[in-house]
């Protein structure tokens, strides 16, 4: 895992992984998040702190009370074989119904907690969240915004096939549109910024959010953006190489190709993010030379035991800890790195900043409401908008 900041001022990317996730030997938890607006740092280093262990409650409150529950059920073993398996995934992986419900839920609570935070304004400020859980050889993918997952497996002539397993949930996404329609707020892209479609209040031209989904951001909860996360599944296969989970300064200036090749051409698996990071960076240089970069953030979780001469001891911060045959960090060392790669750093460039597009951090959100945030984030759902004309692009 690795995150380095933009040239913007403050890392508003945030990471985490956690081993032995909620209490079970070889389970993974691993986060991705990118913040933005004032306060996204803020945002993005609570959900980091606090997510995990709602989900690990709400996850251990969903299974069976009876101790004598079938060990191959809990594990996810089990197998139905009145249906086919390839026809329904649910029966491959029974607990997938319980961790999506409680996906569901604990993002649901971690929303309603920012929104009582008193000790930072999440109001026009928010984050995206891309989180992957490891169960022996499940995944469960839960994504809000923008931020991807990618599987990298291998073809039929061993060739590394990228798998995007999440859908970057943006405002050009026609059934995320129509629900913003019905609840009143706008999209649309500026003249300057083709095919960049954003959501807006429906009386002001703000926020301008490049995404339809994400924590926080509570002026525009009344009008179409939501924090219920797209939860999918994936069974592992003997082909699967890594996941890599990145914030959208990766994926913004790299294909899904490119990040699988330059991740899998590592030295040492320990420093497989920094490398994507560091390549990250140059392109955008190249390829944007007159915009700032912006924060990037990778975790890349190995699925195989590797050979034993590219096994890492190193316990530096950068090169992360390698003792297991996934990237197995502690989950007190794996918050302190993220925590200490997203310490401010004060952008020194005197370059002007210029719209890329859509994609860098501090056009992630355009500009703020003129009104007040305490009147904003007492807005009742039900007041009625004097509002009667708005409208959605497809």
């Amino acid at each position: 895992m690795f995150t380095q900041g933009g040239r913007k001022g403050i890392n508003q990317d945030a990471m985490t992984v956690w081993e032995d996730f909620s209490g079970e030997k070889g389970m993974f938890f691993c986060a991705v998040l990118d913040g933005h607006g004032p306060s996204g740092h803020h945002v993005a280093g609570l959900v980091r702190d606090i997510l995990p262990s709602r989900l690990s409650s709400a996850f251990k409150l969903s299974l069976p009370n009876s101790s004598k529950c079938d060990s191959d059920i809990v594990h996810g073993n089990h197998k139905d074989d009145s249906k086919d398996s390839h026809e329904n995934k649910n029966f491959e992986y029974p607990l997938f119904p319980l961790w999506k419900a409680s996906l569901i839920k604990s993002f649901e609570e971690m929303d309603e907690e920012l929104g009582s935070n008193s000790t930072f304004d999440s109001f026009c400020s928010g984050t995206t969240a891309v989180t992957v859980i490891k169960q022996e050889d499940h995944l469960i993918i839960a994504n809000l915004g923008d931020s991807r997952a990618v599987l990298c497996t291998r073809g039929n002539r061993n060739q590394l096939v990228p798998v995007q397993l999440t859908v970057d949930l943006k405002p050009n996404l026609p059934s995320e549109a129509e629900r913003i329609k019905n609840c009143k707020g706008r999209v649309f892209a500026l003249p300057d910024e083709s095919g960049v479609y954003r959501l807006w209040m429906p009386d002001q031209n703000s926020p301008g959010l490049a995404m339809t989904r994400a924590f926080g951001d509570f002026c525009l909860k009344d009008y179409g953006l939501i924090s219920i996360p797209d939860v999918s599944y994936r069974k592992l296969t003997d082909k699967d190489e890594f996941v890599v989970l990145a914030s959208d300064g990766v994926w913004d200036v790299l294909s899904n190709s490119e990040v699988t090749r330059i991740v899998a051409s590592a030295k040492k698996r320990s420093m497989a993010a920094q490398l994507l990071v560091d390549r990250a960076v140059r392109e955008w240089k190249i390829k944007y030379p007159g915009c700032k970069t912006d924060d990037c953030a990778v975790i890349c979780l190995f699925l195989k035991t590797p050979p034993l001469s590219t096994k890492s001891t190193s316990k530096n911060g950068r090169d992360g800890v390698n003792n297991h045959q996934q990237l197995a960090v502690s989950q007190r060392s794996a918050t302190r790195r993220s925590q200490q790669g997203c310490e401010s750093t004060k952008a020194n460039s005197k370059e002007e900043y210029s719209a890329l597009q859509g994609v860098t951090r501090e056009n992630s959100l355009l500009s703020l409401p003129r009104f007040s945030t305490v009147l904003g984030r007492r807005r009742s759902i039900n007041q009625p908008s004097t509002l009667k004309l708005f409208e959605v692009h497809n």
